[in-house]
């Protein structure tokens, strides 16, 4: 099974990267992020016919979450419960028994920001929402872009960056919470070394550089960890494509077993 999360900022600019990727990499499970796009203007026609069942919590010009299945779904929340005024963040769907969860974290702008304290809050009461889901001990995949740091491994520059946004100790003691109530960071738990980034600035050649960060996760119940074989990031589909400008994230993946 394959399993990936990818922030595509824009699902009508990035339409082509996405139907060209869903295509080579063939993921049964997607989690997408900052759609840009309300319900309506979802190109679900498009994924029917590359062969998906999509699911969509959007929002105009912002924000915007989906699930894209290989097998059918049942939608069981769209928005994070109390959190509906910070924009369409979240999106829960059940596949046979697997709960996926897609989420895009505020950004938090800056640590003196209004919308640094809401951050905090938003991820605190994530934590309470997936508490009973957790507790429960099924099979549980939480991803997205959290637009955090959890270590200095996630980042090209950890003393320059210290106390800056996506790298502060708030924002890391946030995403403890998340691993204390039940979920795993696949990457870290399979590659403690670090080393690898999945966004980079637009700006003064970041992906070339690889002056980036590790902000897009594939979380997940212990019993998912079990069985991965390999997590890893798509940077081919972060770089240029027939002159079409990408994401400045590129996709995550996690392969498990019984893979094909």
């Amino acid at each position: 099974m394959r399993i990936a999360t990818w922030n595509v900022n824009s699902v009508k600019a990035r339409l082509p990267y996405l139907l060209d990727w869903l295509a080579t990499r063939e993921p049964d499970v997607v989690c997408l992020q900052e759609l840009k796009a309300p319900d309506e203007k979802f190109p679900r026609a498009e994924l029917a016919e590359a062969g998906y069942h999509a699911y969509v919590h959007g929002q105009p010009r912002w924000n915007g979450v989906a699930v894209l299945s290989r097998q059918p779904g049942t939608m069981t929340q769209a928005g994070l419960p109390g959190a509906a005024d910070h924009g369409a963040r979240l999106i829960t769907v059940t596949i046979d028994e697997l709960s996926v969860t897609s989420v895009y974290v505020p950004n938090g702008k800056h640590l003196q920001h209004a919308d640094f304290t809401m951050k905090l809050a938003w991820l605190s009461s994530l934590v309470d929402y997936l508490s009973d889901s957790l507790s429960g001990g099924g099979a549980v995949v939480v991803a997205g872009d959290f637009n955090v740091t959890c270590s200095d491994a996630d980042t090209h520059d950890p003393e320059g960056l210290r106390d800056h946004i996506f790298h502060s100790a708030e924002e890391r003691a946030a995403m403890t919470k998340l691993v204390d109530a039940g979920l795993v960071d696949l990457y870290r738990e399979t590659n403690p070394e670090g080393g690898m980034f999945s966004w980079w600035d637009y700006r003064g050649g970041g992906f070339h550089r690889n002056l980036g960060l590790r902000i897009d996760l594939l979380m997940a119940s212990p019993t998912i960890l079990q069985s991965v074989q390999e997590v890893w990031t798509d940077r081919d589909f972060r770089k240029k494509r027939d002159g079409q400008t990408p994401s400045d994230h590129a996709p995550v993946i996690a392969d498990l077993d019984g893979r094909g």
